[in-house]
């Protein structure tokens, strides 16, 4: 069946290949081959490959930058729609709305804000995903999240039909969102934002980034804060008084410069960063009584 997925796929434009290490595509640099990786020309390609995955039983899962996902090194048994840069458009509405497809990378809405004195989104600078998995997963940082500026957004249902939630439908909440439960795949969203003013929006996003790269360790691969916030906690500071800082298994690390990370240190494996988690949680809850609650995407075999 994935040679049928993989000819009609071909047709409509879309890229494909066989038997793709998932360490190309996430960011923590791991992880095993997915049996095939498709990356669609357009939304209508992209409505008719997940149309036909769901009429043929065909396991599929939508991939944006990879930079909140972990594929276990079995591989991924399916087929991985990779949200490409043939869906990242962005466009101004009126004087204060961006329309960006899911593909489109936060930093670049960032700047195309800041081309048109656009404030509010400043704290999605520097995180390193794409729009559509910012929505998935409602992302924020330094007091900003996406329920504070999304006004719509469009999507794919499991039968293939287009549609769209308004904010209030979108059920956003902390690392969280309607799409986190109902399988749709985010298309595009309505960003709505403040004219301001252009140096001071540029100042605030210098500033942000200065702070993520003095204390989060974007110099190893990794897939950002490993770990929820639990409620009433920081996960990192939790992780810390535990004494794991610098801890290891194989090539992965827990940060030396923020406990919260784990970091593929030296061509750590997927599993050497999934039984380093493990330690974590069970050390965590050992000497808190905390569960600590992955933020990353764990899929695979």
């Amino acid at each position: 069946m994935y040679k049928a997925l993989a000819v009609m796929a071909e047709r409509l434009g879309a890229e494909v290949e066989f038997n793709v290490p998932m360490s190309k595509y996430t960011s923590f640099k791991a992880g095993g081959k997915a049996d095939l990786l498709i990356t669609p020309s357009n939304i209508s390609s992209l409505r008719e490959i997940i149309f036909f995955c769901n009429e043929n039983s065909i396991r599929y899962f939508i991939l944006g930058n990879g930079s909140n996902v972990l594929v276990r090194d079995g591989g991924f048994d399916g087929a991985v729609i990779h949200i490409g840069s043939a869906l990242s458009k962005i466009t101004l509405k009126g004087e204060n709305t961006i329309i960006a497809e899911a593909g489109a990378s936060l930093k670049s809405i960032c700047m195309f804000a800041l081309e048109h004195s656009l404030s509010g989104l400043e704290f999605a600078y520097g995180i390193p995903g794409t729009l559509g998995g910012a929505v998935y997963m409602n992302a924020g940082a330094y007091g900003g999240e996406m329920k504070d500026v999304l006004k719509s957004v469009s999507h794919i249902d499991c039968n293939g039909n287009i549609g769209t939630f308004e904010k209030e439908n979108l059920d956003l909440s902390y690392r969280h969102s309607a799409y986190s439960e109902n399988g749709f795949t985010v298309t595009s969203a309505e960003i709505v934002l403040q004219k301001g003013n252009y140096d001071e929006i540029k100042a605030k996003m210098n500033e942000l980034m200065s702070k993520r790269k003095e204390k989060q360790p974007i110099e190893f691969p990794s897939a950002g804060s490993t770990f929820k916030r639990p409620e009433g906690y920081f996960a990192g500071t939790l992780i810390e008084e535990c004494g794991l800082k610098g801890k290891s298994v194989g090539g992965a690390e827990v940060s030396t410069k923020h406990a919260g990370f784990i970091i593929n240190k030296n061509k750590a494996t997927a599993t050497d960063i999934l039984d380093l988690i493990k330690i974590v949680e069970n050390t965590v809850f050992e000497k808190h009584g905390v569960r600590l609650e992955t933020e990353v995407k764990i899929i695979g075999r």
